[in-house]
Parts: C-alpha cells; sequence; structure tokens
C-alpha cells in the first residue's frame, strides 16, 4: 500500500508545550523544547496551544492533574477546529497524545493501530505508578484505564490489539506483567534493525492506518542527549528513520507525535541535526 501523504509540502503541527505530566529532573526543559521542535516547521502550518506555566495540584494520585485535564480540553478544541487532515503534534511530555490519539480513534475505529516508539511503555494506572507522571500512563488511560478525569470517552478509547510498543526497553513490573497478558507486540531495539519486522506487526493488527508516537527517549542517548528520561541501549538515528520511512511507505498516516524534547545548554546543534532527519523522514515539513 502507498499513500499520497508524501506529496504536502508540509503537514499541519499542533504545539502543545506541556511539561505537568513529567516526572522528570527537569521537566521545565520540555518547554523550550517543543518551541525549538516547532521552529524547525513553517510557520505557517503551526498551532500553538496555550498550556499555562504554572504547576497544577496532584489529585487521584496523578501530578498536576487540573491541568492536564484543561490542557487535555484545549487539545480537544484545536483538533475540533483543525479538520481532517492528519497532524503532527509537537510535545512536550507523553502526556500530551492523549486527545490527538483519541481524535484518530474515532476517524478510523478498527482500522487504527498506534506504534509507540518509546524507552517506556506508559502503561502504568495512577495506582501502579512509582512517580505520579502522567507521561508514563497515558497509553495504558487511551485503553480506558486511569485518572477519572483523564478518560477518554468510550469512542476514543484503543484496544490492547491495536497497540505495537517499539523499542521499549525500561518497563515497570506492573507494566511487563500487563503487556505479557495481553499479548501486545513489543518490538526490541535489536528487532528494529530489520524494519520489516515492525510493518509485519502492524499488518498483523489488521490496520490501514497508523497513528505514529516517537517519545525520543527511544533513541540511544550516545546519539541524542536533549532527553527527560534517558534509556541506555536504545535506537540509533538512522534505525528510527529507517522504520519510520517504512511505515509511512506501508500505511495510510492518522498522525504522528513527536514528544520528550528536552534540550539542555550544549545539546541544540546536534541533536536538531537528528530531529530534522526524523520530521523528514515522515514528510513533515
Amino acid at each position: 500500500m502507498s499513500t499520497a501523504h508524501h506529496a504536502k509540502a508540509s503537514r499541519a503541527a499542533l504545539v502543545i508545550p506541556q511539561w505537568q505530566g513529567s516526572a522528570a529532573r527537569h521537566p521545565q526543559r520540555l518547554v523550550e523544547g517543543a518551541h525549538r521542535l516547532s521552529a524547525m516547521l513553517p510557520a505557517t502550518r503551526r498551532t500553538v496551544v496555550d498550556i499555562g506555566l504554572g504547576p497544577g495540584r496532584d489529585q487521584e494520585g496523578v501530578r498536576s492533574l487540573d491541568v492536564l485535564s484543561s490542557a487535555r480540553d484545549a487539545v480537544r478544541a484545536a483538533l475540533g477546529r483543525s479538520g481532517d487532515d492528519a497532524l503532527l503534534t509537537v510535545g512536550g511530555d507523553c502526556g500530551v497524545e492523549l486527545a490527538p490519539v483519541a481524535h484518530a480513534v474515532v476517524r478510523h475505529g478498527d482500522r487504527l493501530a498506534v506504534v509507540w516508539f518509546d524507552a517506556h511503555a506508559d502503561l502504568n494506572t495512577p495506582r501502579t505508578s512509582p512517580s505520579g507522571g502522567f507521561h508514563g500512563m497515558v497509553l495504558r488511560t487511551l485503553l480506558g484505564e486511569g485518572p477519572t478525569a483523564l478518560l477518554p470517552r468510550p469512542e476514543e478509547q484503543l484496544s490492547t490489539r491495536q497497540i505495537v510498543l517499539a523499542g521499549t526497553r525500561a518497563l515497570d513490573p506492573a507494566e511487563l506483567s500487563f503487556t505479557e497478558s495481553e499479548g501486545i507486540p513489543a518490538l526490541s531495539v535489536q528487532a528494529l534493525r530489520e524494519p520489516a519486522q515492525l510493518v509485519s506487526a502492524v499488518a498483523g493488527t489488521g490496520a490501514t492506518h497508523v497513528y505514529i508516537h516517537v517519545d525520543l527517549d527511544v533513541l540511544d542517548p550516545e546519539h541524542f542527549t536533549s532527553l527527560s528520561c534517558p534509556e541506555p541501549g536504545g535506537l540509533h538515528p538512522d534505525q528510527l528513520c529507517a522504520a519510520l520511512r517504512m511505515l509511512t511507505e506501508r500505511f495510510h498516516l492518522a498522525g504522528i507525535g513527536i514528544t520528550e524534547h528536552a534540550p539542555a545548554a550544549g545539546s541544540a546543534d546536534s541533536d536538531s541535526h537528528i530531529l530534522g532527519r526524523i520530521l523528514d523522514s515522515m514528510a513533515c515539513r
């Protein structure tokens, strides 16, 4: 299957500079990261969602839950104004994916698969999370298990058979138990050396459309340094770009999210080059 999205000059981007879902040591770096990444895209195709800069109240075992709920509502409203084009979502922490993925579920239903490029599975619940950071709960919340204030509507929820984990290598015990019991496919960094294995796993879901989530910590910190939660043994940028190209050539694109860009002083130049390659591999600019 070949898609026509490569013909677009650029892809509309929704910029969500949210940090409150992060439990990282320096979460505010995600705000700068979102703006730096968005600056690499055409200004006329960018919409910035207004997210408050302050922390919120911890509730239901989730940090800043009230801010996250307001942010989800703002993103949902922006998506309603965006039309039907597949958007690029620029984070921010991984929690920014809540409304965009739910939006894709409504549009594509059982024809959708979500490929989760991430060092972490993000499958905790408030009860199992060791940190209370929503960025580690967002995928489980999309399955209908999470903080009440952030649960998607029934028609927006994923099923486990629609998920493929990619490059995930740092799972909490409860996440590992859940992925094993639900039979969620998880392709290791080694398996992704052959991106055809990923395409096969996605095809096995029966999907025709794919939403691609890229948490930049899927990359090895030796090759990409602007990370909130680095984990050793990750993907080389060449591996990631090859997998992204193959996915976008084989399936219709339902949306893209790039999250957890956390630049520190001295990291901008080399990492910006890699970000550009990632964007270009999915025809985002």
